[in-house]
Protein backbone atom coordinates (compact mmCIF):
# COMPACT_ATOMS: atom_id res chain seq x y z
CA UNK A 1 0.00 0.00 0.00
CA UNK A 2 1.30 3.48 -0.94
CA UNK A 3 2.75 5.85 1.90
CA UNK A 4 0.03 9.06 2.17
CA UNK A 5 0.77 11.73 5.23
CA UNK A 6 -2.23 12.19 7.20
CA UNK A 7 -2.28 15.51 6.21
CA UNK A 8 -1.96 14.41 2.33
CA UNK A 9 -5.17 11.92 3.32
CA UNK A 10 -6.93 14.96 4.55
CA UNK A 11 -6.75 16.99 1.63
CA UNK A 12 -7.82 14.22 -0.60
CA UNK A 13 -10.59 13.50 1.71
CA UNK A 14 -11.70 16.93 1.54
CA UNK A 15 -11.07 17.16 -2.93
CA UNK A 16 -12.96 14.01 -3.62
CA UNK A 17 -16.15 14.26 -0.81
CA UNK A 18 -18.89 15.90 -3.30
CA UNK A 19 -17.95 13.75 -6.44
CA UNK A 20 -17.40 10.41 -4.11
CA UNK A 21 -20.59 10.08 -2.96
CA UNK A 22 -23.12 7.12 -3.97
CA UNK A 23 -26.96 8.13 -3.64
CA UNK A 24 -28.33 5.15 -5.23
CA UNK A 25 -28.59 1.29 -5.15
CA UNK A 26 -28.85 -1.81 -7.90
CA UNK A 27 -32.62 -3.48 -7.59
CA UNK A 28 -33.29 -4.40 -3.76
CA UNK A 29 -35.00 -7.23 -2.54
CA UNK A 30 -36.84 -7.88 0.52
CA UNK A 31 -34.21 -7.86 3.83
CA UNK A 32 -31.29 -7.17 0.84
CA UNK A 33 -30.55 -4.14 -0.46
CA UNK A 34 -28.36 -3.42 -4.18
CA UNK A 35 -25.21 -2.89 -4.14
CA UNK A 36 -24.07 0.64 -3.88
CA UNK A 37 -20.70 0.36 -6.10
CA UNK A 38 -17.79 3.17 -5.50
CA UNK A 39 -13.94 3.07 -7.40
CA UNK A 40 -12.83 1.91 -4.78
CA UNK A 41 -15.37 -1.27 -3.62
CA UNK A 42 -19.12 -1.75 -3.01
CA UNK A 43 -21.46 -2.02 -0.07
CA UNK A 44 -24.94 -3.02 0.62
CA UNK A 45 -27.24 -3.44 4.10
CA UNK A 46 -28.93 -6.92 5.39
CA UNK A 47 -32.01 -6.67 7.65
CA UNK A 48 -33.52 -9.29 8.71
CA UNK A 49 -37.55 -9.17 9.74
CA UNK A 50 -37.94 -8.29 13.74
CA UNK A 51 -38.31 -10.77 16.27
CA UNK A 52 -41.37 -10.58 18.31
CA UNK A 53 -40.04 -8.24 21.25
CA UNK A 54 -38.77 -5.66 18.04
CA UNK A 55 -35.26 -7.10 17.50
CA UNK A 56 -33.55 -7.17 14.23
CA UNK A 57 -30.71 -8.44 13.12
CA UNK A 58 -28.69 -6.87 10.03
CA UNK A 59 -25.37 -6.38 8.49
CA UNK A 60 -23.33 -3.72 6.53
CA UNK A 61 -21.18 -6.11 3.75
CA UNK A 62 -18.31 -3.92 2.62
CA UNK A 63 -16.19 -5.30 -0.63
CA UNK A 64 -12.85 -3.26 -0.79
CA UNK A 65 -11.48 -4.08 -4.35
CA UNK A 66 -7.85 -5.65 -4.50
CA UNK A 67 -5.83 -3.18 -2.82
CA UNK A 68 -8.01 -0.94 -0.88
CA UNK A 69 -8.96 -1.31 2.35
CA UNK A 70 -11.59 0.01 4.51
CA UNK A 71 -11.53 0.42 8.42
CA UNK A 72 -12.25 -0.35 11.84
CA UNK A 73 -14.14 1.49 14.39
CA UNK A 74 -10.71 3.26 15.24
CA UNK A 75 -8.60 4.18 12.22
CA UNK A 76 -5.29 4.67 13.43
CA UNK A 77 -3.43 7.56 12.18
CA UNK A 78 -6.23 8.74 9.53
CA UNK A 79 -8.96 7.43 7.87
CA UNK A 80 -12.84 7.46 8.34
CA UNK A 81 -14.67 4.96 10.71
CA UNK A 82 -18.01 3.32 9.57
CA UNK A 83 -21.12 5.57 10.27
CA UNK A 84 -24.62 4.25 10.26
CA UNK A 85 -27.84 6.77 10.33
CA UNK A 86 -31.37 5.35 10.54
CA UNK A 87 -33.96 8.07 9.65
CA UNK A 88 -36.29 8.51 12.52
CA UNK A 89 -39.42 7.84 10.26
CA UNK A 90 -38.45 4.23 9.61
CA UNK A 91 -39.88 3.47 12.84
CA UNK A 92 -36.69 1.80 13.19
CA UNK A 93 -32.98 2.35 15.84
CA UNK A 94 -29.79 1.08 15.60
CA UNK A 95 -28.91 -0.26 18.58
CA UNK A 96 -25.26 -1.56 17.85
CA UNK A 97 -22.56 -2.16 15.65
CA UNK A 98 -20.25 -4.84 16.03
CA UNK A 99 -16.93 -5.07 14.41
CA UNK A 100 -15.03 -8.30 12.71
CA UNK A 101 -11.25 -8.65 13.73
CA UNK A 102 -9.12 -6.33 11.85
CA UNK A 103 -5.41 -6.19 10.77
CA UNK A 104 -2.64 -3.78 11.78
CA UNK A 105 -1.31 -2.55 8.65
CA UNK A 106 1.95 -0.49 9.26
CA UNK A 107 3.71 0.84 6.00
CA UNK A 108 5.96 3.62 6.54
CA UNK A 109 4.02 7.00 7.48
CA UNK A 110 0.62 4.48 7.13
CA UNK A 111 -0.54 3.10 11.05
CA UNK A 112 -4.04 1.56 10.13
CA UNK A 113 -6.76 -0.50 11.93
CA UNK A 114 -8.77 -1.93 8.80
CA UNK A 115 -9.76 -4.63 6.92
CA UNK A 116 -7.59 -5.61 2.96
CA UNK A 117 -10.61 -7.89 2.26
CA UNK A 118 -14.83 -8.15 2.62
CA UNK A 119 -16.24 -7.42 5.55
CA UNK A 120 -19.50 -7.70 7.51
CA UNK A 121 -20.30 -5.61 10.20
CA UNK A 122 -23.31 -7.07 12.22
CA UNK A 123 -25.87 -4.79 13.11
CA UNK A 124 -28.61 -4.62 16.03
CA UNK A 125 -31.90 -2.71 15.45
CA UNK A 126 -34.93 -1.95 17.28
CA UNK A 127 -38.08 -1.69 15.62
CA UNK A 128 -41.16 0.32 17.15
CA UNK A 129 -43.73 -1.94 15.95
CA UNK A 130 -42.77 -5.62 15.21
CA UNK A 131 -46.16 -6.40 14.13
CA UNK A 132 -46.19 -4.62 10.88
CA UNK A 133 -44.24 -4.10 7.78
CA UNK A 134 -41.54 -1.77 7.69
CA UNK A 135 -39.10 -0.06 5.36
CA UNK A 136 -35.51 0.55 6.88
CA UNK A 137 -33.87 3.56 5.40
CA UNK A 138 -30.31 4.43 6.43
CA UNK A 139 -27.07 6.11 5.39
CA UNK A 140 -23.76 4.24 5.67
CA UNK A 141 -20.77 6.14 4.84
CA UNK A 142 -17.10 4.61 5.03
CA UNK A 143 -13.58 5.42 4.56
CA UNK A 144 -12.01 3.29 1.56
CA UNK A 145 -8.45 3.65 0.47
CA UNK A 146 -5.68 2.72 -2.00
CA UNK A 147 -3.12 5.63 -3.78
CA UNK A 148 -5.89 8.14 -2.39
CA UNK A 149 -8.64 8.13 0.33
CA UNK A 150 -12.13 8.48 -0.51
CA UNK A 151 -15.36 9.19 1.34
CA UNK A 152 -17.72 6.83 0.06
CA UNK A 153 -21.57 7.33 0.80
CA UNK A 154 -24.85 5.44 0.20
CA UNK A 155 -28.35 5.63 1.07
CA UNK A 156 -30.19 2.58 1.41
CA UNK A 157 -34.20 2.13 1.28
CA UNK A 158 -34.79 -1.82 2.23
CA UNK A 159 -38.35 -3.26 3.01
CA UNK A 160 -38.52 -5.36 5.78
CA UNK A 161 -41.22 -7.63 6.82
CA UNK A 162 -43.25 -7.97 10.06
CA UNK A 163 -42.14 -10.37 12.74
CA UNK A 164 -42.31 -13.84 11.52
CA UNK A 165 -41.38 -17.42 11.27
CA UNK A 166 -39.58 -17.95 7.97
CA UNK A 167 -36.67 -18.60 6.86
CA UNK A 168 -34.61 -16.43 5.03
CA UNK A 169 -31.28 -18.91 4.35
CA UNK A 170 -28.85 -16.53 2.59
CA UNK A 171 -29.40 -13.50 4.45
CA UNK A 172 -29.49 -16.06 8.19
CA UNK A 173 -25.99 -17.59 6.07
CA UNK A 174 -24.01 -14.17 5.56
CA UNK A 175 -25.37 -13.26 9.44
CA UNK A 176 -24.26 -16.47 10.44
CA UNK A 177 -20.04 -15.72 8.41
CA UNK A 178 -20.13 -12.12 9.71
CA UNK A 179 -20.95 -13.22 13.09
CA UNK A 180 -17.91 -15.83 12.95
CA UNK A 181 -15.67 -13.14 12.37
CA UNK A 182 -16.08 -11.67 15.62
CA UNK A 183 -13.48 -11.64 18.60
CA UNK A 184 -14.13 -13.73 21.13
CA UNK A 185 -15.56 -12.65 24.86
CA UNK A 186 -13.19 -12.80 27.72
CA UNK A 187 -13.08 -16.22 29.35
CA UNK A 188 -11.04 -18.46 32.00
CA UNK A 189 -8.55 -18.99 29.53
CA UNK A 190 -8.64 -15.98 27.48
CA UNK A 191 -8.50 -12.59 29.23
CA UNK A 192 -6.74 -9.44 30.80
CA UNK A 193 -5.73 -10.51 34.55
CA UNK A 194 -4.71 -7.17 35.37
CA UNK A 195 -4.21 -3.49 33.65
CA UNK A 196 -2.52 -0.35 35.33
CA UNK A 197 -1.25 2.76 34.53
CA UNK A 198 2.26 3.87 35.08
CA UNK A 199 2.82 6.68 37.35
CA UNK A 200 3.17 9.30 34.63
CA UNK A 201 0.53 7.82 32.76
CA UNK A 202 2.83 7.12 30.01
CA UNK A 203 2.51 3.52 29.57
CA UNK A 204 -0.33 1.06 30.34
CA UNK A 205 0.87 -2.08 31.97
CA UNK A 206 -1.42 -5.48 31.08
CA UNK A 207 -1.18 -8.87 32.21
CA UNK A 208 -2.88 -11.48 29.55
CA UNK A 209 -3.81 -15.00 30.38
CA UNK A 210 -3.69 -16.67 26.61
CA UNK A 211 -5.61 -19.52 25.61
CA UNK A 212 -2.71 -21.68 23.87
CA UNK A 213 1.17 -21.76 24.32
CA UNK A 214 3.23 -19.99 22.26
CA UNK A 215 6.78 -17.80 22.23
CA UNK A 216 5.27 -15.09 19.67
CA UNK A 217 3.95 -11.80 20.67
CA UNK A 218 0.05 -11.21 20.41
CA UNK A 219 -1.24 -8.10 18.54
CA UNK A 220 -2.43 -5.47 21.28
CA UNK A 221 -4.73 -2.81 19.65
CA UNK A 222 -5.63 -0.72 22.72
CA UNK A 223 -8.84 1.73 22.16
CA UNK A 224 -9.44 4.89 24.81
CA UNK A 225 -11.02 8.20 24.30
CA UNK A 226 -13.13 8.51 21.36
CA UNK A 227 -10.40 8.83 18.57
CA UNK A 228 -7.26 7.46 20.06
CA UNK A 229 -6.18 3.97 19.25
CA UNK A 230 -2.69 2.98 21.14
CA UNK A 231 -0.67 -0.32 19.57
CA UNK A 232 3.27 0.51 19.97
CA UNK A 233 4.19 -1.90 22.37
CA UNK A 234 7.44 -0.82 24.58
CA UNK A 235 7.67 -4.44 26.28
CA UNK A 236 6.65 -7.97 25.56
CA UNK A 237 7.30 -11.02 27.60
CA UNK A 238 5.69 -14.06 26.81
CA UNK A 239 5.83 -17.55 29.20
CA UNK A 240 4.04 -19.84 27.18
CA UNK A 241 0.19 -18.88 27.90
CA UNK A 242 0.84 -16.20 30.02
CA UNK A 243 1.92 -12.46 27.92
CA UNK A 244 2.57 -9.25 30.21
CA UNK A 245 3.46 -6.04 27.94
CA UNK A 246 3.20 -2.21 28.25
CA UNK A 247 1.68 -0.14 25.71
CA UNK A 248 2.88 3.39 24.98
CA UNK A 249 0.27 6.02 25.65
CA UNK A 250 1.54 9.02 23.51
CA UNK A 251 -1.12 11.42 23.58
CA UNK A 252 -4.22 12.27 25.58
CA UNK A 253 -6.78 14.49 25.46
CA UNK A 254 -5.38 18.06 27.11
CA UNK A 255 -6.59 17.13 31.15
CA UNK A 256 -7.80 14.05 30.53
CA UNK A 257 -9.23 12.06 33.99
CA UNK A 258 -9.28 8.25 33.85
CA UNK A 259 -10.69 7.79 36.93
CA UNK A 260 -14.30 6.34 36.42
CA UNK A 261 -13.78 5.70 32.28
CA UNK A 262 -13.54 2.52 30.34
CA UNK A 263 -11.65 1.70 27.49
CA UNK A 264 -11.29 -1.50 25.05
CA UNK A 265 -8.13 -3.76 24.10
CA UNK A 266 -8.19 -6.41 21.60
CA UNK A 267 -5.59 -8.68 22.09
CA UNK A 268 -5.13 -11.32 18.78
CA UNK A 269 -2.90 -14.61 19.23
CA UNK A 270 -2.39 -16.72 15.63
CA UNK A 271 -5.82 -17.16 14.35
CA UNK A 272 -7.82 -16.52 18.31
CA UNK A 273 -8.57 -12.84 19.05
CA UNK A 274 -10.65 -11.90 22.01
CA UNK A 275 -12.08 -7.95 23.61
CA UNK A 276 -12.51 -7.16 26.57
CA UNK A 277 -13.46 -3.40 28.18
CA UNK A 278 -10.97 -2.16 30.78
CA UNK A 279 -12.75 -0.64 33.42
CA UNK A 280 -10.52 2.06 35.58
CA UNK A 281 -11.55 2.63 39.29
Amino acid sequence: MTTISFEFRRLLYTAVCVTALATSVGPVRAEMSGWADNQGGRMRMIALPPDLDGTMRGALQIEPRPGWITYWREPGNSGIPPQITVAPESGIELKAIRYPVPKHLVDGKIDDIAYDAPVSLPLTFSAEDASRPLELKASAFIGICKDICIPFQAEFSLPVASAANQSRPEEEAILKNAEAFLPEEPSSQFKVTSHTFSADMKQLRLQVALPDGGDTAPEVILTGPNGYVFTRKLMNKRDGKNFSTSIAIDKLPRNYEVTGKSWSVLIIDGARAMETPLAFD
